[in-house]
């Protein structure tokens, strides 16, 4: 499930983006993927030890409640509802219906029509069972994997360009702090997505044990798999040519065996992008349905289909507003403002660890973070820099997005005073 969300279509599109906010410099790409990749990793870790300490459906969301309070639970809560999942699918099911257009030719409308269905697709499959859709995950994932591998070790065989040594004209060019940053950015929306598997915990067979060598395998092989890729694309078409390239992989393929090769790319992506949808309707609507568990939502979310056993209507609305954010096809903006907001979240779940440490601290942990309090400190650390990096080359950006996290401050205080309302109304029937 964390391979499967978090190889969407990052790795075939962003590596020429990463290179050239370095200023060119292979080495310099190479450690900001690194970097990206050890900072998933001490998080995972993190979140491996949250996971086993409280299994709970909704995952970050319960554990920032717990730690921190019902408010910032529901700004997480509603900023991940609004846009961040709900984009980031919709996202993932334009751009599959673009790839389509590589086969078939689309009009705009048919285009809208493919995105929408993608959208639905999942959302039946995660409705009719969680056993099926994970399933269906690994089948795809597998998959994915399988041909990235290869795809990588061709290139490796292949290529004729060195790893290192070969940068572009202007590699030399020193990268400024701004430049890194974005860099990161870039990377770490590829490495987007291995906090989602902890809003399935309540759903998962022995968590404690599951969830924290989850973490690690999948982050560790994510790792791997970008590394490869990268090195593989540099080797066959160098720097200059990865940074020039807008679809780094097909290019990269068409080197080594051919014009064609793009299509078989593109069979790849396309399958990449479904998995990833569906393993984001997956574990998303979970969110939505704790929240509704604690009349922070409408209380038809936190349901569960009786001949399913899935929250039926979560994941229906979810698929819903993803759909429609496909087809209106005006989200991409938003979700570029609110994409960073996230860190924030992830920052703070991350420090719950310290709270549930200091609360109950002869608590029986199946599971304890390596190398605490470090481990969980330094993600902090490096998720509040970036933030911070965000704020500061980026004012207008970062004020549109922390904008649309405060209009769920008003939202939270009509939940509460209906979930008081409706609390009042269960006494009374009660008493009477």
């Amino acid at each position: 499930m964390i391979i499967g969300t978090v190889i969407g279509s990052g790795i075939f599109l962003v590596p020429g983006t990463v290179l050239k906010s370095v200023g060119n410099s292979v080495p310099l790409a190479a450690i900001v993927w690194l970097a990206g990749g050890v900072l998933s990793l001490l998080g995972a870790l993190t979140y491996g030890e949250l996971s086993a300490t409280r299994p709970r459906a909704g995952g970050l969301y319960v554990y920032i409640r717990d730690c921190f309070g019902a408010l910032p639970a529901f700004l997480f809560g509603w900023t991940f509802f609004l846009i961040i999942s709900a984009g980031t699918l919709a996202t993932l099911a334009v751009a599959f219906a673009n790839y389509v257009g590589e086969f078939l030719p689309l009009s705009p409308w048919v285009a809208k029509g493919v995105a929408v269905l993608v959208i639905l697709s999942v959302t039946v499959v995660n409705i009719r069972g969680t056993r099926q859709s994970a399933d269906l995950t690994n089948i795809t994932t597998a998959f994915k994997v399988t041909v990235i591998v290869a795809l990588g070790i061709l290139l490796w065989r292949y290529g004729t360009h060195p790893l290192f040594g070969g940068e572009a004209g202007d590699a030399h060019r020193v990268a400024g702090l701004s430049g890194v940053g974005a860099a990161m950015i870039s990377v770490l929306w590829a490495y987007e997505g291995w906090q989602y598997v902890t809003f399935s915990a309540g759903e998962t067979i022995n968590p404690q044990r599951t969830f924290p060598l989850a973490f690690l395998v999948g982050t560790i092989t994510l790792i791997v798999i970008y590394v490869l890729a990268n090195a593989g694309y540099i080797i066959a078409l160098g720097a200059a040519g990865v940074v020039d390239s807008t679809r780094v992989a097909a290019s990269a393929l068409a080197v080594v065996i051919g014009s064609g090769a793009g299509k078989i790319v593109g069979i790849v992506i396309l399958v990449s992008m479904f998995s990833a949808a569906n393993a984001i309707m997956l574990t998303a609507p979970r969110v939505y349905y704790a929240m509704a568990g604690d009349g922070l939502f409408f209380q038809s979310l936190a349901r569960i289909h009786p001949t399913y056993g899935t929250p039926a209507f979560a994941i229906g609305v979810a698929g819903s507003w993803s759909a429609l954010l496909a087809a209106i096809g005006s989200f991409e903006q938003l979700l570029t403002f609110v994409v960073f907001i996230g860190w924030i979240f992830y920052a703070l779940a991350a420090s719950s660890l310290f709270v549930y440490r200091s609360r109950e601290p002869n608590a029986v942990r199946t599971y304890r973070v390596p190398g605490y309090p470090l481990t969980p400190l330094v993600f902090i650390v490096a998720a509040a820099g970036l933030v911070a990096n965000t704020i500061a080359t980026q004012p207008l950006r970062a004020g549109i997005g922390l904008g649309i996290v405060s209009l769920g401050v008003p939202a939270y205080v009509f939940w509460r005073h209906r979930a008081r309302i409706n609390q009042a109304h269960a006494v009374c029937r009660r008493s009477f």
